[in-house]
């Protein structure tokens, strides 16, 4: 085995040199190791990835790499076992509903989340912002709950895929987040390590996305199916509209108060619709029934509460206060709040899904540097969407901070997220395409 030397590396990939398979897994390994690889390096060989790529066996490569640098997971159960990942957006909490669902159906949902990367919210962010909600479970006791009630979501372990936990942190803040081959790597190594048969994966594509364009979204599809096929998973991907936010609420107690209204029974609402549609989609997967089956059944499991018992009963095995479902006003708002107002009357043409996922940042709900604290209670919430009409004056968006001051700087950066037309838009929908393992 020849010698290894990371700088070598960093210069091999920013010239555009392919690294071998055994650079690429000393170097993963060189990321846990009891002698790290300097931060400075990795993040230096990040930005060359950046801006040179890597080739689709250097991605497969990572992929693997990262997948075996920890614990992989297998599981013994009755039952299919489902698992969904997002790729980052904005009001994106998604998995808060879709979980309760899927498990309420007869489907093992174990699920491993990630924190806010960049202007983009973290499920793990989100449900730490309800009282006493823990999602540092261990592995044991991860596992047991997933036996006991069909559904867990925490936050990834140190020895599940522990090179990804670091590289992820290092991108955030050194704006490396949007490298295709980096997100396919860090999303795809997880799902296999987790150890799922069946992966919805929900690729955001828009202006508040790390994909900005369908030609990228479709790349990244692409590559993550083949990890997926590589290693004999059943993989769906659905590339989903971020060009707007999704929901009505932009940060983690005011999207858990969000998912709660639907769980409740709000199916009809544009983000419920969403949640039941990949919902049912993970239900036909995992053999449950006819599409239209298994949209009845997610329909009927949100109605009848069902899906709202089962999110009690996760909040109150990972030590959550499960009165929240009931009480939502227990999510505590920041302090201090601001409406904005509509400049002009027309029809809502676009929302800048980016700048207001910064604008909460700004807020308090994301973080900026690695050791910043998050405000759990900071974050936006819309009075109006795309395509909605609006007269002057009208309440566009609300927001809620600690201090005066930030809400002056998301009031500065928000001043043209939106933009009002003369005229109504034409209809978008949410999912724009699917792609399968099986195509």
């Amino acid at each position: 085995m020849a010698a290894f030397h990371m700088g070598e590396c960093i210069r091999k990939t920013k010239e555009g040199r392919p690294l071998s398979t055994d650079e690429i897994r000393q170097l993963v390994k060189g990321i846990t190791a009891e002698t790290p690889i300097p931060d400075y390096q990795l993040a230096a060989w990040l930005m060359a990835v950046c801006f040179s790529g890597l080739s689709d066996r250097e991605t497969a490569d990572l992929t693997m790499a990262m997948r075996d640098s920890g614990q992989t997971l297998h599981w013994e159960l009755d039952g299919p076992v489902a698992d969904k990942h997002s790729t980052g957006g904005v009001g994106d909490k998604t998995t808060l509903i879709l979980a309760p669902i899927v498990a309420s159906c007869g489907v093992y949902m174990p699920k491993m989340s990630g924190r806010g990367l960049g202007h983009t919210g973290g499920t793990i962010d989100k449900l730490e912002s309800i009282p006493g909600f823990s999602t540092a479970l261990e592995p044991d006791a991860f596992l047991r709950q997933v036996r006991e009630i069909r559904c867990a979501v925490a936050m990834q372990t140190g020895d599940l895929a522990p090179a990804d936990k670091k590289l992820y942190a290092l991108r955030d803040v050194t704006e490396t987040v949007d490298s295709i081959p980096l997100i396919c790597a860090s999303i795809m190594s997880k799902k296999l390590a987790t150890g799922a048969d069946h992966i919805l994966l929900d690729v955001k594509v828009g202006s508040g996305a790390f994909m900005k364009n369908d030609a990228d979204a479709a790349e990244l599809a692409r590559l993550m199916l083949a990890a997926a096929k590589a290693d004999g998973r059943d993989c769906t991907c659905v590339l989903t509209d971020m060009d707007r936010p999704l929901g009505m609420c932009i940060g983690n107690a005011l999207e858990v108060r969000e998912a709660i209204e639907v769980l409740r029974g709000d199916a009809e609402s544009e983000l419920g619709v969403f949640c039941i549609r990949l919902a049912a989609e993970l239900l036909r997967m995992a053999g449950k029934g006819t599409p239209a089956q298994c949209l009845a059944m997610a329909e009927n499991a949100v109605k009848s509460g069902n899906a709202m018992k089962f999110f009690a009963k996760m909040i109150e095995k990972q030590g959550g206060d499960a009165s929240v479902t009931e009480h939502p006003e227990k999510l505590l708002l920041s302090r201090c709040s601001r409406t904005l107002k509509a400049p002009a009357a027309g029809w809502i043409r676009s929302m800048h899904s980016e700048e207001i996922g910064r604008a909460s940042v700004l807020l308090g709900a994301g973080k900026m540097t690695k050791t910043d604290s998050i405000d759990f209670g900071a974050g936006i919430r819309l009075h109006a969407k795309y395509g909605d009409e609006v007269r002057t004056g009208d309440p566009m968006m609300t927001l809620y901070a600690a201090s005066e001051s930030q809400l002056d700087e998301a009031e500065a950066k928000l001043q043209s997220a939106v933009e009002i037309a003369e005229e109504h838009p034409e209809e978008r929908p949410l999912i724009r395409k699917t792609y399968s393992t099986g195509d």
